[in-house]
């Protein structure tokens, strides 16, 4: 009888030490992932101005609080989403003010800005956006011709947008030479950039493209390598998705894994014709 006490003490025993440990792991894992939220690029850099708190529940993370815009709430989402523990994320986050109804001119202004915010080779600070009737004019400085062709390019991409005026000037070799060696500092820099934040501007910079958004694709990162999987429909899409995101901050490399559907679709139809 006394064996047997004995026995069942030492098995609740080792189970208690055992669901403590679990649950001891579990806030700890909590921890980490409300610490790290808050320290990744994208809360520090983009969201710094917002009021965002994150909780954590074995994994399940909650957001509340308040954001700028829109893009704000999907960006804060999709970086805790990426973090190491995460299994969940509950977003509540609230928009400050109303937000811009889809697809009026200060709604397209916005996106344009965002778009041009997780593109290292344009500059959105330096470069000013004006929208009227879905037209979009920008105005500014730009390094060189490339980049002011890669603004026309980046803001026709946006959908609602109807045509761009890009009335930018480029700045003189002696400036390009200063903005280079800047650009060489700032690539610098973001080669620390967390990877739950390169996969959260991968995937929403995709979104804001007309020509991705509809992409089926998958972003995985990597110490700043992108591996990207899904679906193209043709070698078209694949190549700029690959184009698209090696602009994005903090991109390294890109492995683009995409199945091309139309490749498919032929060696089907071959098949079938055999």
């Amino acid at each position: 009888m006394q064996k047997t006490t004995y026995r069942l003490s030492m098995i609740v025993t080792v189970a208690s030490l055992f669901l403590f440990n679990v649950s001891a792991f579990a806030a700890e894992t909590d921890d980490r992932i409300e610490s790290t939220a808050q320290q990744s690029y994208v809360f520090r850099t983009y969201l710094k101005g917002d009021d965002i708190k994150v909780q954590s529940k074995d994994g399940a993370a909650t957001l509340t609080g308040t954001v700028s815009d829109e893009s704000h709430k999907s960006l804060a989402e999709e970086t805790v989403a990426n973090l190491p523990g995460v299994t969940s994320v509950d977003n509540q986050l609230v928009e400050k003010g109303d937000a811009p109804a889809a697809p009026s001119d200060a709604w397209l202004m916005a996106k344009v800005k965002t778009t041009f915010l997780f593109h290292r080779n344009l500059s959105a600070t330096d470069t000013e956006v004006i929208v009227e009737n879905g037209i979009v004019t920008l105005r500014g400085e730009a390094t060189s011709a490339a980049q002011r062709d890669l603004a026309t390019e980046y803001a026709k991409d946006v959908e609602g947008v109807k045509d761009v005026n890009n009335e930018m000037t480029v700045a003189t070799a002696a400036k390009e030479t200063v903005t280079e060696k800047m650009g060489q500092k700032v690539d610098t820099i973001v080669d620390a950039i967390d990877d739950a934040s390169v996969t959260a501007l991968v995937k929403t910079s995709l979104a804001y493209h007309r020509s991705t958004s509809a992409l089926n694709t998958t972003v995985k990162t990597k110490d700043g390598v992108v591996t990207l999987g899904g679906k193209a429909k043709n070698a078209a899409e694949k190549d700029l998705a690959t184009k698209l995101v090696n602009d994005v901050h903090g991109v390294k490399s890109v492995i683009n894994n995409m199945t091309i559907e139309e490749a498919k679709t032929k060696k089907r139809a071959a098949i079938e014709g055999c």
